[in-house]
């Protein structure tokens, strides 16, 4: 077994190196550190499940050979303790008498062994006098030797570590485990609910060859192959919609977005995201299948409608949400009244006086929208669909049946942040090719955020789109909604710097 990527010990922390010297001592007897395979005849589930309820100081006369890593170590003369924790989370307690595995065999326990080290044990399954269920050894082996100590209660690991070595945050800490498999739940529990609406599920092009479906700033790449720039997905919304023009009507996708831009406790440059466009829909029936979509998930993990976040507070998702009008929301909060037709120098002077920094390149409905966010979005905990967004913003959306210069959008704000958004789309080609155009000149004076006019999406339209309504939800931020966690928290790996030297 090679040696030659280790660190040279003398530049290793105490810990290190003598696990480390333990290792090679273990290779040196004849013992493999990291065999091929171990007896395992059942995992710790199985067997807590198979025996619960027995008596204390009980035997079953059964013998199963055990996997797990040592979370806790307790050597005495005689008789040696451990506690094994298998991937979910399961513990069992393992006894080494001296009795039953033999001088030598217990010497090397208490001495080759460590925390974090994972084991197989063969033995009896009983209970001890304590009546807590246990292996008792008559013979062990190891599976893998940790060479580097786990984290203790006396020094936890900060939030960067445990999002950096999200392995480790995955050992030691319950909370890291249950949300790891809370994003299976919400997955299944999202795509029955397409099901049951007779949604058909799809999986579009990750590599675009221009970007569009969301003003967003793209990752950009290049292929060798065919001599070409390429985009990473911002959204997959252009072709979702020819999957409508193509007869697929009722159409979603669970997928990865990426989006160059800033990250925070809401957001990420990698993230995933549900879209769904729905034929005879609109933004109204749309809303209530997000509804359902969020209030079937909280129940497939809490088994109620009011979830409980990490921190103990309660979130009611249940019943019928809130619906607010965006320009009134700014109205109020500003004391003036503002609408889609309010001029732009007004809307700076408001914007002025809010103390917002203003980028010389928004446009109207970006003011207007940055102005609502300044004023509004804090106060939005309750689920609370935000109705009527600015055409000028919205290139893909239809235009308001009654309000000029409002588009048939709205989004959707639980815990003071948007977790999703929904429209009545856009099917007429030609004013979409109109607001294509204007979305490039927009790109053209370096709105980096600006779409592409997409010709093969317009042909697409050309054949005839039907009436429709579309959605988009952050699957990472439904998490958070659902746990009160940052997004960091519900990514298992979020992109993080490399560590500095």
């Amino acid at each position: 077994m090679s040696d030659e990527n280790l660190t040279p010990e003398e530049d290793l922390p105490e810990q290190l190196r003598i696990r480390r010297e333990k290792r090679a001592a273990l290779i040196e007897s004849g013992t493999e550190p990291y065999p091929v395979s171990v007896p395992r005849t059942k995992s710790l589930l199985e067997v807590r499940e198979l025996h619960a309820g027995l008596e204390i100081d009980s035997t079953t006369g059964i013998t199963e050979s055990l996997t797990g890593r040592i979370i806790f170590k307790r050597d005495t003369g005689k008789l040696c303790f451990a506690t094994l924790r298998e991937g979910d989370g399961t513990e069992l307690q393992a006894m080494f008498s001296l009795d039953k595995v033999g001088q030598e065999s217990i010497d090397s326990w208490k001495s080759d062994i460590d925390l974090g080290d994972i084991v197989s044990v063969t033995g009896e399954i009983i209970t001890s006098k304590r009546g807590e269920l246990s292996i008792l050894a008559n013979s062990w082996k190891l599976a893998s030797k940790s060479l580097r100590p786990l984290p203790n209660d006396h020094k936890p690991m900060s939030e960067e570590t445990r999002v950096r070595m999200r392995y480790v945050d995955l050992i030691v800490r319950p909370e890291a485990r249950a949300n790891a498999r809370l994003r299976p739940a919400v997955m299944t529990s999202l795509r029955d609910t397409f099901a049951k609406a007779n949604f058909i599920e799809v999986e579009t092009p990750m590599l675009q060859v221009m970007h569009g479906g969301a003003t967003a700033r793209p990752f950009k790449s290049f292929s060798n192959a065919y001599d070409m720039d390429l985009y990473l997905r911002i959204a997959p919304e252009l072709f979702l919609k020819r999957c409508v023009v193509g007869g697929i009507e009722r159409v979603f996708e669970i997928n990865r977005n990426f989006r160059n831009e800033g990250a925070d406790s809401s957001h990420s440059p990698e993230f995933a995201m549900i879209e769904s466009y729905q034929a005879y829909g609109d933004w109204k029936s749309i809303a209530d299948l997000t509804r359902t979509l969020v209030q079937n998930a909280a129940m497939a993990v809490s088994g109620s409608h009011i979830v409980t976040h990490h921190d103990g507070r309660q979130a009611d998702l249940g019943g019928k949400w809130r619906e607010i009008s965006l320009y009134e929301a700014i109205s109020e909060a500003v004391g003036q009244n503002v609408t889609a037709l309010t001029p732009l120098p007004e809307l700076k002077t408001i914007a002025t006086q809010l103390g917002i920094k203003i980028d010389p390149k928004w446009i109207t409905g970006k003011l207007a929208e940055e102005i609502f966010e300044h004023v509004a979005k804090d106060q939005l905990i309750a689920p609370t669909f935000v109705m009527g967004f600015p055409v000028d913003t919205s290139p893909l959306v239809r235009a308001h049946r009654d309000l000029p210069g409002v588009a048939e959008k709205w989004d959707l704000y639980v815990d003071g942040f948007e977790l999703a958004t929904g429209y009545s789309e856009l099917i007429d080609p030609v004013i979409q090719r109109e607001r294509l155009v204007e979305q490039s000149s927009l790109g053209a004076k370096g709105d980096l955020e600006a779409m592409q006019v997409d010709e093969d999406f317009l042909r697409a339209m050309e054949f005839g789109m039907p009436p429709m309504g579309g959605m988009g939800m952050g699957v990472d931020r439904l998490l958070m909604a659902l746990t009160g966690l940052g997004i960091r928290e519900t990514i298992l790996f979020p992109l993080v710097k490399p560590e500095s030297d």
